[in-house]
């Protein structure tokens, strides 16, 4: 607690001392930073309380302009749940600081609940992050691989939690262990000589700590291949919106053809367009999804009128829409690309 009054980063939602963190910021943090870095995150979370500086903004707005703003940040899903937690926060008149009445509330597991009692309420808990577990898995020499590692490692932050030090200051204790993780045991080449907790680390003794905690072997990840067709009349831009659940669900994107495991043919890909144009290839997007790659042959064209089964937005309005990063990509590639042909076949 002592390293952490005196190294303690400074971040756009973390309260400063003796200020009353804001469980709203708290908790948006929180979801922002799930499969996300901080630097990532920053610019993000900082447009995102611009546009809704309270939860009550958040419940207010249409789920449209919260994918817009969330657009990029990945992971989709989360902007959903984090709508729907708060109108359910809203209703309830603010957030609960119990873990059960967290728990119940959209989007919000184990994790992030004991987070925001611990940060957001100063109450009891020890969140228990990537960084949470490399620093525990050193600290306690854990060496069974992961994830079947989790449970040593959660009864271990448990274990550190129940200190006395630890109980006097919970949302400091828990900021305390991020910050550890973040700045100092990282998962490669950890600063040892400057860790306050060197003199009482198995892994250090050990010499063990750099390879923990144990990864198990990744798995090869299968590569997927789609099509997807930028047809303009010059002023608009043809878009439709994907179903509201699954992958990129209610995210906005280029029509094409489903993603599969086989490449397409181009007669196949043209029975998926959504309007007769001369279509040409305009390039080739690799993006990288948790279980998947995924390959897109993107073509374009030029129509008088867009009409079908989608929409047509301005071109110059693209900013307004919640475009996913690959949909990005694709009208990247479409624009840019001054090498265009026609589809082979």
């Amino acid at each position: 607690m002592r390293w952490y009054d005196r190294q303690r980063r400074r971040l756009p939602w973390r309260a400063e001392p003796g200020q009353v963190a804001d469980p709203y910021r708290v908790w948006l943090s929180e979801i922002m930073l799930q499969q996300t870095t901080v630097t990532a995150v920053i610019p993000y979370y900082e447009n995102f309380v611009s546009r809704f500086p309270t939860v009550q903004a958040l419940a207010a707005a249409p789920l449209d302009t919260v994918l817009s703003a969330w657009a990029g940040l990945g992971y989709y899903a989360r902007a959903r749940n984090l709508h729907a937690c708060a109108q359910a926060v809203d209703k309830l008149g603010g957030f609960p600081s119990s873990l059960d009445a967290l728990r119940a509330l959209p989007g919000i597991g184990v994790y992030t609940a004991a987070a925001i009692r611990a940060i957001a309420f100063d109450l009891p808990a020890v969140p228990v992050d990537g960084n949470v577990e490399r620093v525990t898995a050193r600290l306690f020499a854990i060496e069974t691989p992961m994830p079947a590692a989790k449970p040593a490692m959660q009864a271990a932050a448990g274990q550190l939690g129940a200190d006395p030090d630890a109980m006097a200051r919970p949302s400091d204790f828990a900021q305390a262990l991020f910050d550890l993780g973040a700045t100092l045991c990282t998962p490669t080449a950890p600063a040892c000589a400057l860790c306050p907790w060197s003199a009482y680390c198995a892994g250090y003794r050990t010499g063990t700590a750099p390879g923990l905690p144990v990864r198990a072997p990744k798995k090869i990840r299968p590569i997927r291949y789609g099509v997807h067709f930028y047809a303009t009349d010059g002023t608009n831009l043809f878009l439709r919106r994907r179903p509201p659940s699954g992958l990129l669900g209610g995210m906005t994107e280029l029509p094409g053809t489903p993603w599969r495991e086989q490449t397409w043919t181009p007669a196949e890909a043209r029975l998926h367009a959504p309007i007769d144009a001369a279509w040409r290839v305009a390039g080739q997007v690799r993006h990288v999804f948790t279980h998947f790659e995924l390959r897109i042959e993107v073509w374009a064209g030029s129509v008088n009128a867009l009409a079908g089964d989608g929409f047509a937005h301005p071109l110059s309005g693209l900013d307004d829409v919640a475009l996913p990063s690959v949909m990005l990509k694709c009208v990247r590639s479409a624009q840019g690309d001054s090498r265009q042909k026609p589809p082979r076949g």
